[in-house]
């Protein structure tokens, strides 16, 4: 793909990025740019499958290096622009369930090209992509969580064990495509036996997130300097989000998730959603953006001491909003201006990106 086709791609998942901190600002209450009905309804969506699922598929189609590997991210794209436009709900719907296999079908094709545990499990992640895209199709957004947590989490996992591959002791891809089946057996369960499957998924998520932060070379670069120990604050604090969603899924907070500890709780399941997808998933983006825009874009990114300023904005943004969860909803204010700050932090990251690319 040319640079041009693989800018024009991106843009409809930094569209469906804008499109979803819009619709984040109306489920605040908040005056937003834009005030279309559906916009909160799709909220989840636009930000997992037509943001994150664009960047991930235009990054394995770039990997893939065929033409029509641009399939993947131009109809998730094509898809997070189809929700937010007049057409049909279904429209949109129905372009992420074929971006989804189009993203499965490249990485069947990057197995068939080398046959490695980390893409099998990113096929994987793909495969729970789809299936929670065409459940969707009937049924809503809540009862689809674990797919799409599972693919976000199956997909970072096997990046980082690929970039980890030489610091990984001898049996480690045969772990992790272990604990990626049993998460996907929990997957499945949660949808036959939500009772059972919601525990089930909260604990297999812990235990996956512990053999992450054991072997991640994160823990060893902590204490380093420049890009390594920025990333590698980045995943740590990212891993502590994800074990505090593993943690309060595994109590109940999901609902139809049993009857555990924490299923009346009035916010514990914001507090999942929001550390899996924000916490977690977007402490990811910011950790490897240095690296992957410059393979998806072909520009430089260079590290600068500035991209600590949306890394620091997203967490203290996250802690703000949890610790309004956890006093019940008693604290308004701090849940409100925590959440304001984690959209503030998406849209600071994009704005550092773009002036570090152009200044570099």
């Amino acid at each position: 793909m040319t640079r041009p086709t693989r800018f024009l791609l991106l843009a409809g998942g930094g569209i469906s990025m804008l499109a979803g901190l819009n619709a984040a600002l109306l489920l605040l209450g908040l005056p937003a740019p834009v005030t279309l009905d559906r916009l909160p309804d799709v909220h989840g969506m636009l930000m997992v499958l037509g943001f994150l699922g664009t960047v991930i598929a235009l990054e394995r189609a770039q990997a893939l290096r065929r033409l029509w590997g641009a399939l993947a991210p131009g109809l998730l794209g094509a898809g997070g622009l189809a929700l937010i436009s007049p057409a049909p709900l279904v429209v949109g719907q129905v372009l992420l369930v074929l971006g989804c296999l189009a993203l499965v079908a490249v990485y069947a094709a990057l197995w068939q090209r080398a046959h490695e545990v980390t893409v099998l499990v990113q096929l994987l992640g793909g495969i729970l992509a789809a299936g929670g895209a065409a459940l969707w199709l009937r049924t809503d957004v809540g009862a689809v969580l674990p797919w799409l947590v599972a693919f976000l989490v199956l997909t970072i996992a096997a990046e980082r064990a690929e970039l980890a591959r030489l610091a990984m002791p001898r049996g480690a891809g045969e772990q992790l495509m272990a604990l990626s089946l049993l998460l996907t057996a929990a997957v499945a369960t949660s949808l036959i036996w939500p009772a059972v499957g919601g525990p089930f998924f909260g604990l297999s998520l812990l235990i996956l997130t512990a053999w992450l932060a054991r072997h991640d070379v994160a823990r060893r670069f902590i204490n380093g300097t420049g890009l390594p120990r920025f990333s590698a604050a980045a995943l740590l604090a990212g891993y502590g989000w994800l074990a505090v969603a593993g943690s309060l899924w595994a109590l109940g907070a999901v609902p139809g998730a049993g009857g555990g500890l924490l299923a009346n709780h009035p916010t514990a399941y914001d507090t999942v959603v929001h550390a899996t997808f924000l916490g977690f998933a977007m402490s990811m983006v910011m950790a490897h953006a240095p690296v992957i825009l410059p393979a998806v874009l072909s520009v430089k990114l260079p590290y600068r001491p500035l991209l600590w300023a949306p890394l620091v904005v997203l967490h203290t943004g996250m802690l703000l909003r949890v610790g309004g969860n956890l006093l019940g909803g008693a604290s308004p204010v701090a849940w409100q201006s925590g959440s304001v700050l984690t959209i503030v932090a998406v849209l600071l990251l994009a704005i550092c990106a773009i002036y570090l690319v152009a200044t570099s």
